[in-house]
């Protein structure tokens, strides 16, 4: 009897492991995509007790179930080790000469949050050059609107549908623009970003539809966005940034597209998972808001900050412009499987490759 429920329960396993490698954008299976580091620990716990209390281990069956159970947990944790410290850094450490210097701040404020005070605060103190807030309102605007003395570039989109967006700066935001590019509410902010020191680098802020069962059936949209985000940064001749709350992991098949559409790195990977989201469950946790940058760039520092209210965390990051320091070979190489991937992605989502701007 406790073979066959140490079967069932790998049964169970075995499917959440190979539902995701389906070619599919049905919600409910490209969901399957965030929790993969639970289901490591799942598999763990599963394996050990098999281990301790399940049958002979001479038994075929057993071995069978504990063969299984052990390629569900390799599996799983391919996709997530490169966010863990085993992993070798993508991103270089910046060293401590004077370069170009840039501190963004991303929070996605959750719109029905009213803990304005406590994101106020956390600008601030970590005093960054652009905040960037999701999910905001008519009343959030309202409240970061006090910023706009010391932050006086913008770009503002309130909604009450979940999607506004702000982004407050110190630093010009040259050929700034809110564009709506796959959905009509959904927006993205673009701009050009003027440093210090006169040097310049596109931004895209994005937060697209998830596939969940009370926003969209399934994935189309979503990706179809980063797809065009990512064509924008890999046809632009500056260096360039994109931040936002993507919600998708960073580990899953549609972000590892995007990074190879665009070229861009992740920090993290080597560091950690900076998991985001959800703020109030910490066993349902994973990393929703994103920062990734081309290769000109290298890592001051990257926090996941204390909650302020919502359901995902703030998360602060500082990069130096400083092309050359990383290698050359770092990031997701850019191979024919992916652009023909990205070329699906579009056809299914009726949209042009070309909307972003550069």
């Amino acid at each position: 009897m406790t073979e066959w429920v140490f079967a069932a329960l790998t049964a169970v396993l075995v499917a959440l492991t190979a539902l995701p490698l389906l070619r599919t954008e049905v919600w409910w299976v490209r969901a399957l995509d965030f929790p993969r580091l639970l289901l490591v620990f799942a598999s763990l716990a599963l394996l050990a007790a098999h281990l301790l209390v399940g049958g002979s281990p001479e038994r075929a069956w057993t071995i069978g179930v504990t063969v299984a159970n052990g390629l569900c947990l390799a599996y799983q944790a391919w996709w997530i080790w490169p966010y863990t410290r085993l992993k070798r850094r993508e991103v270089a450490d910046a060293d401590d000469r004077d370069l170009g210097r840039i501190t963004f701040l991303a929070s996605n404020v959750l719109m029905t949050n009213r803990n304005s005070d406590a994101l106020l605060d956390l600008v601030r103190r970590e005093d960054p050059d652009i905040l960037i807030a999701v999910e905001t309102d008519s009343w959030w605007q309202e409240r970061l609107d006090v910023l706009v003395d010391e932050y006086p570039h913008t770009l503002r989109c309130p909604l009450d549908n979940l999607y506004g967006m702000n982004v407050y700066s110190r630093l010009p935001l040259d050929d700034g623009e809110i564009r709506f590019l796959v959905e009509d509410d959904i927006p993205s902010a673009h701009a050009h970003v003027r440093m210090r020191n006169g040097q310049r680098f596109a931004l895209h802020c994005v937060h697209p539809r998830p596939p969940s069962p009370t926003e969209a059936d399934d994935s189309t949209e979503r990706d179809a966005e980063l797809v065009v985000v990512g064509r924008a940064c890999a046809r632009s001749e500056l260096p360039v940034i994109v931040a936002g709350d993507l919600n998708d992991v960073a580990w899953s098949r549609t972000t590892r597209l995007f990074r190879k559409v665009s070229g861009l790195l992740d920090p993290r990977v080597g560091r950690g998972m900076f998991n985001t989201f959800h703020a109030r469950i910490p066993v349902l946790r994973w990393p929703l808001d994103h920062l990734f940058h081309s290769s000109h760039f290298t890592l001051v520092d990257i926090r996941r900050l204390p909650g302020i209210g919502s359901d995902h965390f703030p998360i602060v990051v500082t990069l130096a412009l400083d092309p050359g320091e990383n290698d050359p070979d770092a990031g997701l190489e850019r191979d024919a499987d992916a652009r023909e991937e990205a070329q699906d992605v579009l056809a299914k989502a009726g949209v042009q490759a070309d909307v972003a701007p550069v």
